[in-house]
């Protein structure tokens, strides 16, 4: 079920930031440092699992088994995409339920068209407002527990202005989303303008090289927003790191000093390796 700490820490008026985890190793390493969320970003996870882009190709199976893992294998509170909850409203309330199940404490739904794509690309086009509402409503009306978070997100701004994705924000609030996210809005202006017009807690979506400006967490508590999530910069640091450290190997045929690595003997502490020698010692044949 979800963990009741990330409601709590909401009402409590407290700033939720929540750093994009993409697999175990980035959710592991997340999960000690210390956030109050993590985010199970569906770019990140459909590129380590796939190696494709984020445009509608993973399915709800595809997601919900990694998710599962991902909750299962930390402690902090896990808030996962869903992207338009895979199909209609039948499949939405499949998918709130299943993700509740799993352990997840905030589930993100996004009004776009199927297939979907990523929100900081071009092309993204929406369902009607209607029809989106009842799938807030069908989401509401599905999770069992009051603690699992229901985030409701348009990405109406980039084809249809701002004037209309705030009008959705509104609808969404108003048909029982917990959370609204306007998904891209382009300058600090707009983002004192959303946080101006509805009265919900916001989300805000902080992509390294995105269309949102990037702001600090201080500064959006400050605009009106209550989550930030930073979804691309586990995979992308994770990206150049790799690249410099295959580089480094392939030109010199050994790892040169410079390149920083995460110690082997902590990433045997990080995996639980200290668990299964003290396991043999106690069960090993004599």
């Amino acid at each position: 079920m979800a963990n009741p700490s990330l409601k709590t820490s909401l009402q409590a008026g407290d700033f939720i930031l929540a750093p994009g985890v993409f697999d175990l190793i980035s959710a592991l390493i997340a999960d000690r440092a210390g956030f109050p969320a993590l985010y199970v970003t569906g770019y990140g996870t459909v590129a380590s699992y796939l190696g494709l882009p984020d445009a509608g190709i993973a399915t709800y199976r595809d997601m919900i088994e990694r998710i599962a893992q991902i909750v299962k294998m930390t402690k902090t509170p896990v808030i996962a995409d869903a992207d338009t909850g895979y199909g209609g409203l039948l499949n939405v309330r499949h998918t709130v339920r299943g993700y509740e199940d799993a352990g997840v404490s905030a589930i993100q739904i996004e009004d776009q068209e199927f297939p979907k794509k990523c929100g900081h690309t071009p092309g993204r086009r929406v369902i009607r407002m209607e029809d989106m509402v009842r799938k807030i409503e069908v989401a509401v009306e599905s999770r069992r527990s009051d603690d699992f978070l229901i985030i409701a997100r348009t990405d109406a701004r980039t084809t249809l202005g701002l004037d209309e994705a705030i009008r959705r924000g509104k609808a969404y609030h108003a048909a029982g989303a917990d959370i609204v996210f306007v998904e891209s809005p382009e300058s600090e202006d707009e983002m004192r303008r959303i946080a101006e017009s509805i009265d919900a807690p916001l989300f805000a979506n902080m992509v390294n090289g995105g269309r949102t400006p990037i702001l600090p967490a201080e500064k959006l508590k400050e605009i009106g927003f209550s989550v930030a999530i930073h979804p691309a910069i586990g995979f992308l640091a994770a990206g150049a790191a790799l690249q410099k450290a295959y580089a480094d190997l392939k030109d010199n045929g050994i790892t040169s000093p410079e390149i920083d690595l995460y110690s082997f003997a902590e990433f045997n502490k990080l995996l639980g390796f200290e668990d299964v020698w003290d396991f043999e010692r106690r069960y090993a044949e004599i």
